[in-house]
């Protein structure tokens, strides 16, 4: 099996040595970090060696399923007593759909919290982010919370964070990434263009660190080190975050902020386990994926703290595996959530737009410029999706 998230293998390999016990299967787990990870996919799926069972992440999936990359499971789960895609969230179980079949098991699901750091807050004499707060709110709190001079922001999130940053408020503000039926991009509309400029206006102006310390140090390890006062971060990453002795000590979580209909955004996404289609071990590696998308497993992945977990009704006990954070605000983001961003190409438009926005954040070019000129990109990259 290979994974690419340190903080998730020990409780991961609990779960496998579950799974051995029952089926005599032993399991070796291999962490290998995201850029390699795809490379050594990549590698394998032209002719190399690839793991039995591996993490699958919609920025590639479509790509791999259309290539006959990966095991097709659509027969063995409708033949599955313990796998029924019900019992799971549709968008993420549509993550790793093509042409009616299915060819991931989903693993997870994740949403998008608020976290801030409380001894700045104390310290400037503000209150803590809570259900009440809207994006002006935050605004506001950031801008007096920022004191550049001593090297400490308000709020920081780096041109690239998309999932853990602007895609909320795109959203938010009634904009889209992408339309439904993946034939358009949503960046050049003017919603997606107003939030973006709002964007820019209240916080990268005004709050955010230039981007070349954002580039040296990411939005965590600012928040970590007592610089950043507010991020927006995933809920995968409370593994890495339950173990940092100041992030203990100081920060905490809250809900992201209302958008003016009331309601709260955030984008999720989830994790497939998938097989590799050649792989000389299919039969072992299926009776692997349906014991980890069992209920039992995945509620023993959410009491374990590793994520949670995309069966729905097993994620209530995550909240226990850090009780020094607010963790039921992760719960509470998911009445409003927005499947992330994707197509068959999404790597393809996806680096591009993260690349060009770096250029609306330095000042080279208008955030609307920058929208336009994604847009652009993205729309011929969907077209060649269609023909």
């Amino acid at each position: 099996m290979a994974i690419w998230d340190n903080a998730q293998l020990a409780g991961l390999k609990e779960i496998m040595d579950d799974f051995t016990k029952e089926s005599g299967i032993p399991v070796e787990v291999q962490v290998v970090p995201w850029d390699q990870y795809w490379t050594l996919l990549e590698a394998g799926a032209q002719g190399g060696e690839m793991p039995d069972v591996f993490w699958m992440h919609s920025n590639y999936s479509q790509k791999f399923m259309s290539n006959d990359i990966l095991l097709d499971l659509t027969d063995k789960i409708s033949q599955s007593q313990v796998i029924d895609l019900d019992n799971y969230y549709e968008d993420i179980a549509g993550l790793y759909q093509i042409d009616g079949k299915t060819y991931a098991i989903p693993k997870d699901y994740d949403t998008i919290g608020l976290w801030y750091n409380k001894t700045l807050f104390d310290q400037a004499g503000i209150s803590y982010p809570d259900d009440t707060w809207t994006w002006d709110t935050l605004a506001e709190a950031a801008k007096k919370l920022t004191d550049k001079e001593n090297g400490i922001y308000g709020f920081t999130s780096a041109a690239a964070a998309n999932q853990d940053g602007y895609y909320n408020l795109i959203y938010s503000m009634g904009g889209t990434v992408i339309n439904v039926d993946k034939t358009a991009s949503g960046w050049d509309s003017p919603e997606t263009i107003k939030a973006m400029n709002w964007w820019y206006d209240n916080l990268v102006s005004v709050s955010m660190p230039a981007q070349e310390v954002m580039a040296e140090s990411a939005a965590d390890v600012l928040l970590g080190s007592g610089k950043a006062a507010m991020v927006l971060q995933g809920s995968w990453m409370v593994a890495a975050f339950k173990g940092n002795e100041y992030i203990d000590a100081n920060c905490d979580v809250a809900v992201l902020p209302k958008a003016a209909d009331g309601t709260r955004k955030t984008i999720y996404n989830g994790l497939g386990w998938a097989a590799a289609a050649q792989s000389p071990r299919a039969e072992e590696a299926w009776k692997l994926l349906e014991h980890l998308g069992s209920q039992e497993a995945q509620k023993k992945q959410a009491q374990l703290g590793v994520t949670m977990s995309a069966f729905k009704g097993t994620s209530d006990t995550w909240i226990d595996c850090a009780p020094e954070f607010n963790l039921k605000s992760y719960l509470d983001m998911t009445a409003d959530m927005e499947i992330r961003p994707y197509s068959r190409n999404t790597k393809v438009w996806e680096d591009y737009s993260q690349t060009t926005m770096v250029r609306a954040y330095t000042g080279q070019m208008t955030m609307e410029e920058v929208c336009q000129d994604i847009a652009a990109f993205m729309n011929e990259q969907l077209n060649d999706e269609v023909r």
